[in-house]
């Protein structure tokens, strides 16, 4: 696939509670890039289902109310943000019944397809660290800057409960990475780091160090 953006993609990709989230946010603040976390994106859909009585598993109803939701993302202190029909949904992000139902909301083919679209479009703009799930395979495949950030089952299921949420990282795991649209794969030149055993300096100090080995200037980092 030819680039088709003017921009620098750094792709981090991984499962739940990898720490790619933390990662990449670290990573854009160095880099003075935009973070862009398309978790979000998803999540506010989500929510907004929720709020508007909309069954997460009725595919058909969720794409129809995004048909008539306006959707504005954009950029605020150097991070993604998303409005639907004016309103941040922020705060209802990491609600309980918005955790339950986002990868049932992901696995939608119609609401990959927008928030892919908008996902792309930051890079025409900014240089981006976007985090994700498909970021590497599906939405960038492209860039030659990427990283699949995982960890242990048992941690992750450690850093989830500190986080407050009480979902099954084996469950989530099995529904993203079988779902039909996107699923969670690592991509073929993906550059793999475990972060079971490693701070967030010490992941990114390693991406420093491959993205030094590609030829992507950085300055005095």
């Amino acid at each position: 696939m030819p680039k088709e953006h003017p921009h620098i993609v750094i792709a981090i990709d991984g499962p739940a509670a990898s720490g790619k989230s933390s990662v990449a946010r670290t990573l854009a603040r160095k880099l003075r890039y935009v973070y862009v976390n398309t978790g979000a994106m998803y999540r506010a859909v989500t929510w907004l289902a929720l709020e508007k009585g909309v069954p997460p598993l009725d595919a058909g109803r969720v794409q129809q109310l995004l048909h008539f939701t306006e959707m504005e993302c954009g950029v605020r202190d150097g991070e993604s943000t998303i409005l639907l029909d004016g309103v941040d949904p922020t705060p209802h992000l990491v609600s309980e019944a918005v955790n339950g139902n986002v990868s049932a909301i992901a696995s939608i083919p119609d609401v990959r397809r927008l928030l892919v679209k908008k996902q792309r479009a930051y890079a025409f703009d900014y240089d981006v660290v976007m985090e994700g799930r498909d970021i590497g395979s599906a939405v960038f495949p492209e860039t030659p800057y990427k990283f699949y950030i995982d960890a242990s089952a048992e941690v992750r299921a450690l850093r989830r409960a500190r986080q407050g949420l009480q979902d099954s990282i084996t469950s989530r795991d099995k529904q993203d990475s079988t779902r039909r649209a996107s699923p969670l794969i690592i991509a073929e030149d993906a550059h793999v780091i475990d972060s079971s055993n490693l701070t967030v300096e010490g992941v990114t100090g390693e991406i420093f160090g491959r993205l030094k080995q590609k030829g992507l200037p950085l300055g005095e980092l």
